[in-house]
This record gives C-alpha cells, structure tokens and sequence, in this order.
C-alpha cells in the first residue's frame, strides 16, 4: 500500500526506539536514510534487512520526484533522520509535502526529539515554549537574535560543539548575562550532561573546555 512512515530513530541509545517503529521498519518496501552508514547501525542492531535508500538534505530535491513515482507505485516507505524525528532540524519536509500533493497518505509515528528531554530536564518554564533550531550561520543570525530578545516564552537552540561559545556570547549580547540558562548534551548516552545556571555562569564554565557530542540549549524567556 502507498504510504510514507515519518519513523523517529534513538537520539543516542539504541533501546530508545519504539516496538511499533521497528515492526513499521522491517514491513516497509524501503528505507529513506540521512546517512545510512548511521542507519545501518541500527538495523543491524535490531536484525532488519530492508532496502536502504540515501535521502539527505543536498540532494533532497532531486530525489522527490523517483520516490514520488515509487509510493504512487504501490510502494511503501519509512523515513529516517540520524537521530531523532525526521523533518525536525532534518530532511523530511520536502517529501511530506510532496506525499501530500499527490494524496499519498503520510504517517508520523511519535518518538525520541533531543529538545525535549532537554526542555523537561532544565529546569525552566516548560508550559510555553519556541524551538529554533539552529540558529542561521550568517545572514539572518543578527536580525533573529533581535527578535528573540523580547521573546517571553522559554527558547530552545540546537548547537554545535564547534560554535558553542561564540553562542553563548552572542546570547549574552542580546540576552544579558544573567538570563538562567541549562545546556543539554550527549542525551541518553554514556557522557551524557546538563550544565545550568546563568548564560555569564556557562560561560565561565565552557570557556577553554573541548566540548563534544550533540549540543541543546534552553533560555529562560524575558519577564513579562
């Protein structure tokens, strides 16, 4: 039967999947992975020998079209990203919305995100929140951060090890430096650790530390 399966995958440890998420994996005419070197990690685990397919975000638009014609085919397939739900700071968008246009039913099965464990464990006000994701490199960086320094609800970031501090500073910046903050990372794994306190007290602590592994940043939204 045509139909696309949106399947989060463990964001670290590898018992972090559902029964109904491997069942889905091991019927599906096909798999639709991010990197499936990391994909083939965890089929192995689990024994399932379905065809693995790449879809990444660099040649996301040039596959929508041949999966497109395989669902409507009769073909049915699961998308998954490295870690955690697909479409979430992931490819997945562009193939939902294709599935859409041309009435092949989509299915998203709920499971692991790395914001929310993240969230739930700083500490902060949890009742109302953003996601941002990853905040733009570049273009666009000044302007958003701009826009976040009156936001009221508590804000959630993505960020990598690499630019850490130099987030940390700009949160600083338009932020100030004592807005409470917690930093999440390597959730659910062996080194897993959450740092709180205020954005001047992380940077203390991270400055000239080598930081690794999957980074989640949470900021305490302005007092209304």
């Amino acid at each position: 039967m045509s139909k696309l399966f949106l399947v989060p995958t463990p964001i670290g440890n590898l018992e972090d999947i559902t029964f109904r998420a491997i069942d889905i994996l091991k019927k599906v005419d096909a798999i639709l992975a991010e990197d499936t070197r990391k994909t083939t990690i965890l089929l192995n685990h689990y024994e399932i020998k379905i065809m693995l397919l790449s879809y990444h975000q660099f040649y996301e638009h040039k596959s929508i079209e041949k999966l497109i014609k395989r669902l409507k085919q009769g073909e049915s397939m699961a998308l998954v990203s490295d870690a955690g739900t697909p479409s979430i700071s992931d490819p997945g968008f562009l193939i939902v919305k294709g599935c859409l246009d041309h009435q092949i039913p989509v299915e998203c099965l709920p499971g692991p995100t790395a914001f929310i464990p993240a969230l739930v464990n700083s500490g902060l006000p949890a009742d109302r929140f953003c996601f941002e994701g990853f905040l733009p490199h570049k273009k666009g960086r000044t302007k958003r951060l701009k826009l976040l320094s009156g936001e009221t609800r508590t804000m959630i970031f993505y960020e990598s090890p690499q630019r850490l501090i130099r987030t940390l500073l700009q949160f600083s910046e338009y932020f100030g430096n004592t807005r409470n903050a917690s930093i999440s990372r390597e959730l659910t794994k062996i080194y897993e650790e959450t740092q709180r306190g205020t954005i001047g007290e992380l940077i203390d602590f991270y400055n000239n530390k080598t930081v690794k592994g999957e980074i989640v940043i949470v900021i305490e939204g302005k007092k209304e």
